[in-house]
């Protein structure tokens, strides 16, 4: 299935007040926090440490996280508001909206541990009891419905997603799926072996505990081991992430006459049906390799041993919504042992996130009303408008483009569409059965709504107006088939954007994150999409070749950073985030000395020039602290870079910075050789 290019990959998960670092910001007349900077290291030898040392040094990561940084101190202040807006929602008042109604009580219902401990599997004992009576192997298809039906996924995924090549569409995509782990390569790479060892324990634990709830006795060893086995197996057959960055290698569309030569004995008829899927007869298929596979994979697979497996995704995909003794044993592997988070983050914070994923809009109109000012908006668009500007001139100056490929690149330009803070049209959940009783059949019902609303879509028109994130999210992305942009309201607000700082400071911060997502449509994966958002080759050889070298430079640039000793990032992974960083601050940059030039301004404010400032509140959004266990993860898994390498990465590849500090040939932050796509 289809991923965004977003400006972060995971969803920024937050603290409660009480435990935020105690760091109190020392804002100079600019908007540029002063206090953050570490004067004792040269701007010419480490940006992000000048930029960020004494912020790092007074901000360590709190317990309960595994990093911290300064989108996490703003998805702070947006979780409190939306914890205040849940509270008053959950008061059984007269006279609450629907609106109240829904959000407060899923949050009534979580924030219920009592209840939630009482009523122990209720919610998914239907679905383990059905697993459990599976007759034969020919009702997997069946099973396996019944399960996506509800939210919980199996050997594979289904789905829809627009047709890669024509976009106004939407299809039915089935893809490989089936893992626990992270990443492939924690299943076949000696470099996880320790992981894999620990994670087997943690099966067992889990199998354990559901062998308590149950009343039933079982070698729980013998069962994680199973699910290691069979998951080991899908891995092998799966596609790799650098692979799939590639959209010609996860676009095969097939008639449904095709499918079935692909898996003969399994019955997608039946599947499709059960699930709920309107009739179609056209599917993309993500990775054909891996349906041949899984063929003699469940052919050689015992009934009960699929039964386990099946059993351990909806254990595992349920754990945080299950009892507080599998909340805590998945929390001690996923988050302790995998990346390093020392505590669990407390209950309302958990509770107000579970409702952001069920009810999100929802969630969302209340927060705009409260978080979302108009100025916000129009600056967001304003920058946009400016953005745009510098991307049609850095293509027209482009001298390693020929103008048949600039023509069609400034016809791509012309139809980004941009969306800021929220939907026009919010969803509509009042069809959930919502019970303040029930929290475990809440998430289900959540899911199961979801589940049909995606695959409602399919045979239909795309949306273009539908969000792939909630408002108070801080993030943003650009989605290739719809050609657009996107940017909710959680991310347009300090340190983003501020009306009290200077112009300088904020298109160093929201202007690079709007180049960001524009440079997207041009990067290595949003290139292959034509203004309509087909997947066509518009690009002449020539130019696609000047491209791929280009790109190449950045690829082999950031593949020597190491974020933590014996990790290197692969540069391969993430060069269409890399390339968006470098294109997005060039995009920004050229619009600030547009702004600059009808403007009288003092020489220097906090003591830095316009430009200074500009790298500078580029440089301050990035600050963090990272536990070494979630670089490790975040550098086989993530598509970004991490904080230090977004600043450092991209500054020494900018004559720009390098004149507005006066650094010299042979400085560190001056690459010997500078790479440049966009």
């Amino acid at each position: 299935m289809l991923q965004r290019s977003s400006l972060l990959l995971l969803l920024i998960s937050t603290l409660s007040l009480a435990q935020t670092p105690q760091y109190v910001p020392h804002f100079g007349e600019s908007g540029i926090d002063i206090g953050a900077i570490d004067t004792g290291v040269s701007p010419c030898t480490n940006f992000y440490q000048y930029a960020c040392g004494t912020w790092r040094a007074q901000n360590p990561i709190p317990p309960d996280k595994s990093r911290w940084g300064r989108f996490d101190e703003l998805a702070e202040r947006n979780l409190g508001i939306e914890r205040d807006i849940l509270e008053k929602s959950a008061q059984p008042a007269a006279g609450r909206s629907q609106i109240d109604k829904e959000i407060g009580d899923f949050y009534a219902a979580c924030m219920d541990v009592k209840t939630v401990d009482q009523q122990g599997l209720q919610g998914i004992q239907s679905l383990l009891e059905s697993i459990h009576h599976l007759p034969t192997k020919d009702q997997l298809a069946m099973e396996f419905a019944r399960l996506n039906k509800n939210g919980m996924r199996t050997m594979f995924r289904f789905g829809s997603e627009p047709d890669q090549k024509n976009s106004s569409v939407n299809i039915a995509d089935v893809d490989q799926g089936g893992l626990s782990l992270p990443d492939r390569d924690y299943y076949l790479k000696d470099k996880f072996k320790d992981i894999r060892e620990k994670y087997v324990v943690h099966v067992a634990n889990m199998f354990d505990l559901l062998a308590k709830s149950e009343g039933m006795q079982w070698d729980s060893k013998a069962q994680a081991d199973v699910v290691m086995r069979i998951e080991t197996a899908l891995a092998t057959i799966s596609m790799d992430r650098v692979l799939r960055r590639n959209p010609d290698n996860t676009y095969h569309p097939m008639t449904m006459a095709d499918l079935p030569k692909l898996t003969p004995d399994f019955n997608w008829n039946v599947y499709f049906t059960d699930d709920g899927a309107p009739a179609f007869e056209k599917v993309n298929v993500g990775n054909p390799d891996f349906f041949k596979g899984l063929e003699p994979l469940i052919a050689n697979t015992s009934l009960d041993d699929i039964k386990i497996y099946l059993i351990w995704h909806v254990i595992h995909e349920m754990a945080n919504e299950l009892p507080q003794a599998y909340v805590d044993e998945n929390f001690d592997f996923w988050g302790r042992t995998l990346s390093g988070q020392k505590e669990l983050a407390p209950r309302w914070k958990r509770c107000v996130r579970s409702d952001d994923r069920a009810l999100g809009e929802a969630l969302g109109e209340k927060f705009i009303q409260v978080a979302f000012s108009g100025p916000a908006k129009d600056k967001a668009l304003e920058l946009v408008g400016e953005i745009e500007k510098s991307m049609q001139m850095d293509i027209r100056t482009a001298t390693w483009m020929t103008d048949a490929t600039k023509k069609e690149a400034f016809e791509k330009l012309r139809l980004v569409s941009n969306k800021i803070g929220y939907p026009e049209h919010f969803r509509d959940y009042s069809s959930i059965e919502i019970n303040r009783n029930d929290y475990l059949g809440d998430v289900v019902r959540a899911a199961a709504f979801e589940e049909r609303r995606d695959l409602n879509k399919i045979g239909k028109p795309v949306d273009k107006s539908e969000w792939g994130m909630t408002p108070p999210t801080v993030n943003a992305y650009y989605n290739p088939p719809e050609n657009n942009i996107n940017f909710p309201a959680g991310i347009l607000q300090p340190p983003f954007y501020s009306a009290k700082a200077d112009d300088a400071v904020n298109y160093g911060a929201i202007g690079v994150v709007v180049g960001h997502e524009l440079t997207h449509g041009f990067d290595d994966q949003g290139r292959r999409y034509d203004g309509t958002g087909n997947l066509r080759e518009w690009w002449t050889p020539e130019d696609a070749k000047n491209f791929t070298e280009k790109a190449d430079c950045i690829v082999n640039e950031y593949g020597s950073f190491s974020p933590v000793d014996g990790v290197t990032l692969n540069g391969k992974l993430t060069l269409g985030e890399n390339a968006a960083d470098n294109g997005g601050i060039h995009l920004a940059y050229a619009a600030l000395i547009r702004d600059l030039a009808d403007k009288v301004l003092p020489k220097k404010e906090d003591g830095y020039t316009q430009e200074q400032l500009f790298f500078l509140g580029y440089a301050q959004i990035w600050c963090q602290n990272v536990a070494d266990a979630q670089s490790k993860v975040a550098a086989a898994t993530d598509p970004h870079s991490p904080g230090q390498f977004r600043v450092n990465g991209v500054v020494e590849n900018l004559p720009e910075f390098q004149h507005a500090f006066s650094c010299k040939v042979g400085d560190p932050m001056v690459a010997p050789k500078a790479c440049r796509v966009w």
